[in-house]
């Protein structure tokens, strides 16, 4: 750039505008004197035989801030505009018109687009109706330039238009067109690089003493004819956004690698019991699917009094729709699309947004998005919670609410917001309560930046949300009445101390290139709660990103984000290297708020994520920006794989589980269980053990079994628990197996179980392979009598014992 930058250049073409200009320039100076920011006026006077080049050096003189510049002979607009722009200083460009048939006033809109990250904002007379001999070829021109050269945008010659001065100084320095289509030519470069542009409604009239007439359209079309020439257009397939995409799927096949090898055997070994639990909510579903069962609650877990499904997340958005590829290929091959698709998916649609509607280039918004969709604390939850993995809809909200705020289609906009919202509650609750959280606080630090802005544009978007409310509440009123206060309904949910160590915020991931193997430390939360671990070159490069960027709105907003995300996840105490500070966090007050007191607070983290990645995108585009300076742009991008190389993610442990007993495989458990009842695994399953459920799902849910691992209600305050509450037997069970010695059993412990098995309503107890089955097995024959192995389990057959 050139010496003593200034934050706006306005570049002002004019020939033989000596009547009109004085106007012009005493409305511009006194628009621009009533901002803070410094500026200059260029004023380039091309060719003028009428003393307009005079009254220009005129003005010169008389404000220093007015830069005169001179062609001796009428080149064209074009020429002139591209004078003015490679000798500008601002970070921002404007070129208007001499006649400024828009108001300069109307700058306030364009500087909205630019400071979302577009490469330039150009003003749009859609609406504005014009003379019929003027429109008409309009239109036609219009049309031809949408199809040859710059597709999507509806009126690329309105002479009110603001640039990013960077990218503004190299597109005019390899620009070509002198005359009328110049703006074109500009537009068609912008698209050549990715830099996105966006169409922004402005205030237009016409002004008599136009220099334009109509042979001039026969000079246009030479113009576009040599513009395709020289710079190609702009409507070809984007192959290089689909390679993006494709790389997107091969990371996440990548990263799953190791459970597609064999995803009807291999196991997610850092997942806990997630993946049997899961793997059971799809084979349930598709059960609802097929035989017109209730998909929100069963009694197929925890028989007789089952699962409130809607209150576990069994994501029926996606269960559903994917009940073909569990009926054909296996839940287990559903668990693994369904995270391989997420994770692809997350990251596709984060680049969509990027790039249509933050105006993000190419590079920019695949950097941006691979982060949004491959982060530590997304590959976390890719080896247990698929509902923190599928998280594609929310861009698709976000961008659905910027539109509610750039143009006036309420209903339209509004609806359609509505319907994702009900869309992603199929999917994950929680998600869309964090999601919320991070918008709000966005919304409040920018609106406190841009009150004008928010001002505008507040009404609107309060009015889309409303129309969202009344389309969303219908689709989900019914689902969330059966989930809040239906059969096995629960009020919160009961969860430790769960914030993040301050100290992991800048740590690193057990799954990232940097991270460790080790046993789980002060910093490890554990494989599939590592919800931050950003690494400390990340929080340099964002630190130095958001001192770089300050004077964007955007960029400030973010950093509110990012900030206020961390800070909740650090919990009601402070905790540095697994030692409490005594300092209290900021999440204690969260914690006491509804809906909140059920959140796991580390997982606030995750909101800084999609806020991070688009600070990486517009950092990046103000990188590529700085054209001129090669040295400086490898720095740049030394810096970022220096931030992103040690938390690049590695491939999630997996390994073959055991196969299932004959017993449920080859369907001999039919001859012990009468319809209506149910079997009884030892132990009986819960969060430590949930292999009963593999065990259930191989015999096709052919019968309920007791207790199990789901979030149900507990005690008189129906407070949410993982697991049943646990029976006299259920407990005489586990300990036996965590003590590893039978315990002592009389006539009470066996009266006990026969009162469990009736209210189980068991037909059948079965003992599967397990490393404590002597001590399991003499427990149980102690309870009910010696067992008898078949199909590879010790089963007791209780139904004559229990009547």
């Amino acid at each position: 750039m050139n010496a003593n930058p200034v934050e706006l250049s306005v570049v002002i073409p004019a020939f033989n505008e000596r009547r009109r200009l004085p106007a012009t320039l005493k409305a511009l100076r006194a628009h621009l004197d009533g901002r803070s920011a410094d500026w200059e006026l260029i004023v380039v006077d091309d060719g003028s035989t009428d003393g307009t080049g005079r009254l220009i050096r005129a003005e010169a003189r008389a404000e220093p801030r007015i830069r005169a510049l001179h062609s001796p002979v009428n080149r064209g607009k074009g020429h002139a505009v591209r004078t003015g722009v490679r000798a500008s200083r601002g970070r921002l460009v404007l070129f208007t018109d001499a006649d400024l048939a828009t108001p300069v006033e109307e700058l306030d809109k364009l500087l909205s687009g630019v400071d979302a990250g577009f490469g330039a904002a150009i003003g749009s007379r859609s609406g504005v109706r014009r003379h019929p001999l003027r429109e008409l070829p309009a239109r036609i021109g219009g049309a031809l330039i949408r199809a040859t050269l710059v597709p999507g945008l509806a009126d690329t010659q309105c002479g009110f238009k603001l640039f990013d001065g960077h990218r503004a100084r190299a597109a005019f320095e390899m620009s070509r067109i002198d005359g009328w289509g110049f703006d074109v030519e500009i537009l068609c470069l912008f698209a050549r690089f990715g830099w996105p542009v966006t169409e922004v409604p402005v205030r237009w009239s016409h002004q008599p003493g136009s220099k334009f007439r109509h042979r001039d359209y026969a000079a246009i079309l030479a113009e576009l004819v040599r513009i395709r020439r020289l710079h190609g257009g702009a409507v070809r397939r984007d192959a290089r956004g689909l390679v993006v995409l494709l790389g997107y799927l091969l990371a996440a096949i990548a990263v799953l690698g190791r459970l597609w090898a064999d995803p009807g055997r291999r196991y997610l070994v850092d997942g806990g019991q997630d993946q049997n639990q899961w793997e059971w909510f799809f084979a349930v579903t598709a059960r609802a699917v097929t035989h017109l069962d209730d998909p929100l609650f069963t009694t197929l877990q925890n028989h007789p009094d089952g699962v409130n499904l809607m209150a576990n997340t069994v994501m029926l958005g996606l269960s559903i729709p994917l009940t073909p590829v569990t009926l054909l290929f296996g839940p287990s091959v559903t668990w693994a699309l369904v995270l391989t698709l997420g994770l692809a998916g997350t990251a596709a649609a984060w680049y969509g947004l990027m790039r249509k509607r933050l105006g993000a280039s190419r590079t920019a918004a695949a950097v941006g998005g691979a982060f949004c969709g491959f982060a530590p604390p997304m590959i976390s939850h890719a080896n247990a919670h698929p509902n923190f993995v599928v998280l594609l809809v929310i861009p698709l909200l976000v961008g659905r609410l910027l539109q509610l705020t750039e143009r006036d289609r309420v209903l339209r906009d509004g609806a359609l917001l509505g319907l994702l919202a009900a869309y992603q509650i199929y999917l994950g609750e929680e998600a869309l309560l964090l999601t919320a959280t991070g918008l709000a606080v966005f919304a409040a630090a920018y609106a406190l930046a841009r009150p004008e802005v928010a001002h505008e544009k507040g009404g609107r978007l309060a009015r889309g949300l409303g129309v969202a409310a009344l389309v969303c509440l219908p689709l989900i009123a019914y689902p969330l009445a059966r989930q809040f206060s239906g059969p096995q309904s629960y009020d919160g949910l009961i969860h430790g101390p769960w914030g993040n160590d301050a100290a992991a915020i800048t740590g690193f991931a057990r799954q990232s290139l940097a991270g460790h193997q080790a046993v789980p430390g002060p910093l490890d939360a554990g494989p599939t709660e590592q919800n931050a671990f950003f690494g400390w070159p990340l929080a340099a490069l964002v630190v130095a990103l958001l001192i770089w960027l300050r004077r964007s709105a955007v960029v400030l907003a973010l950093g509110t984000v990012i900030g206020v995300a961390v800070l909740l996840s650090l919990g009601r105490e402070i905790t540095v290297y697994g030692t409490p500070t005594g300092v209290p966090g900021p999440w204690a007050v969260m914690a006491r708020l509804p809906l909140y007191e059920s959140v796991v607070e580390s997982r606030l983290a995750m909101v800084a994520v999609p806020a991070v990645g688009v600070l990486l995108a517009i950092g990046i585009d103000h990188a590529l920006a700085l054209a001129p300076d090669r040295r400086l742009r490898l720095a740049c991008c030394l810096a970022l794989v220096q931030a992103l190389l040690p938390i690049t993610p590695k491939p999630l442990a997996a390994a073959d589980r055991p196969a299932t007993p004959p017993f449920f495989t080859a369907g001999l458990w039919k001859r012990y269980v009468g319809p209506g009842r149910s079997v009884v695994p030892v132990p009986p399953p819960d969060a430590a053990d949930a292999t009963a459920l593999h065990w259930q799902v191989d015999a096709g849910l052919g019968f309920p079994i007791t207790e199990g691992y789901f979030v149900g209600p507990f005690g008189p305050k129906r407070t949410g628990v993982y697991g049943a509450p646990q029976r006299p037997t259920s407990v005489l069970l586990r300990r036996a197996r965590d003590d590893d010695a039978v315990p002592a059993i009389g006539d009470g412990e066996r009266r006990a179980a026969m009162a469990d098995l009736a209210f189980w309503r068991a037909d059948l107890v079965v003992l599967g392979p397990h490393p404590r089955q002597n001590v399991l097995r003499q427990t149980l024959d102690g309870l009910f009598g010696p067992g008898r192995l078949e199909g590879g389990v010790w089963l007791w057959d209780v139904r004559k014992a229990r009547s």
